[in-house]
């Protein structure tokens, strides 16, 4: 016979159980309603529903001695160090994660997790970034050239990539291992039909491998690289790969992407620059290198690179990476990577400094 009634204990836990369900129902709705008026808003309520139900990033901001109810700006919210995500299941979720993303990384090294309970939000937010940049996926046919990444398991870029295309002109397009002669006719078809409205898209490595054995004439095409050399030799700058990419197909967009596995969200850039711009639901600050805590949003000021991505919400959205990089009046450049930080795999092109 079933009971009618919970326990104390028991209704404790279904009441904060549906509190907190609420709350994550309500600011993933919100999410693309995001703006710079009430990023602040969003950001305070996430990081103390964070504190609230992220054991170890209640642990970590515990352990630093800081009281919740003392954060009030942006600077002030601690933020997790991204080495956590190799060695640690971090959730804010009560229910079990459906799954993980894992990062792409290089032989011998600890490959970064990020557990998600909602894989439809990763891919409705991915959509919701692209398009209010590039406009909407289905005038565009797209051509991934994702060596590596296509070959192995929990790859958000490859869950990104997939769902880019079934949303897109499918009429062209596709994705690449080491099918470069189908790739080349396959570009020259869709180039013929539609010249502007399609991208081929890949990690560096593979595009300038392409890119050296191959001078076509692309005018017009759209060309995106995701960073990422794979051990191939010292990794050029990302200047120099525009340049040789724009060169060598004969067009002048070239855009990057900057993202991670530990992230929902992306940056991207446009008309051939190195700056990113961030989404509305994402924001960059810059920390002093000698300070980790002291964390700033002036201009011009090299730095590690801090994240907030509210899309983190079943994760966590407070982030320190172990790039290097500056704000700009426009948005931020990424100059590098930390002396002492591993090299990943994915979305870096490292500057010496």
């Amino acid at each position: 016979m079933f009971a009618r009634t919970a326990s104390f204990d028991q209704l404790a836990y279904l009441t904060k159980l549906q509190k907190q369900m609420g709350f994550v129902q309500q600011f993933k709705s919100d999410l693309f309603r995001t703006s710079d008026r009430d990023f602040l808003e969003k950001s305070l309520a996430l990081f103390r529903f964070q504190f609230e139900n992220n054991t170890l990033y209640r642990n970590f901001v515990n352990a630093l001695n800081i009281n919740p109810e003392d954060v009030r700006s942006l600077e002030q919210i601690p933020f997790l160090p991204i080495s956590f995500f190799k060695n640690f299941i971090i959730t804010s979720s009560k229910t079990k994660p459906q799954d993980f993303f894992e990062s792409s990384g290089t032989t011998g090294i600890i490959r970064s997790k990020l557990y998600y309970s909602d894989k439809d939000f990763y891919l409705r937010n991915t959509v919701d970034i692209f398009e209010k940049v590039y406009g909407s996926l289905f005038q565009y046919s797209f051509f991934f050239l994702l060596p590596n990444y296509l070959e192995r398991q929990n790859s958000s870029l490859v869950a990104m990539a997939n769902h880019f295309y079934d949303l897109s002109d499918k009429s062209f397009g596709g994705f690449y291992l080491d099918d470069i002669v189908g790739l080349k006719e396959g570009l020259n078809s869709a180039y013929i039909i539609k010249p502007d409205k399609t991208i081929l898209w890949g990690v560096t490595f593979a595009l300038l491998d392409f890119a050296n054995s191959n001078t076509v004439d692309f005018t017009g095409i759209t060309i995106f690289e995701t960073g990422g050399m794979k051990g191939r030799g010292k990794e050029p700058l990302r200047s120099e790969v525009h340049a040789l990419l724009s060169e060598k197909f004969q067009t002048n967009k070239i855009y990057s992407e900057y993202g991670m596995t530990e992230l929902f969200s992306q940056a991207y850039t446009k008309e051939q620059s190195e700056i990113f711009k961030c989404p509305n639901q994402m924001q960059i600050l810059i920390r002093e290198p000698e300070d980790p805590r002291s964390v700033h949003f002036r201009k011009g000021e090299r730095g590690g690179v801090n994240i907030i991505d509210l899309a983190n919400i079943d994760s966590c959205a407070f982030i320190e990476t172990q790039d290097l990089g500056v704000l700009t009046n426009d948005g931020f450049q990424i100059l590098g990577r930390f002396d002492n930080s591993e090299v990943r795999g994915c979305n870096l092109l490292v500057l010496s400094i």
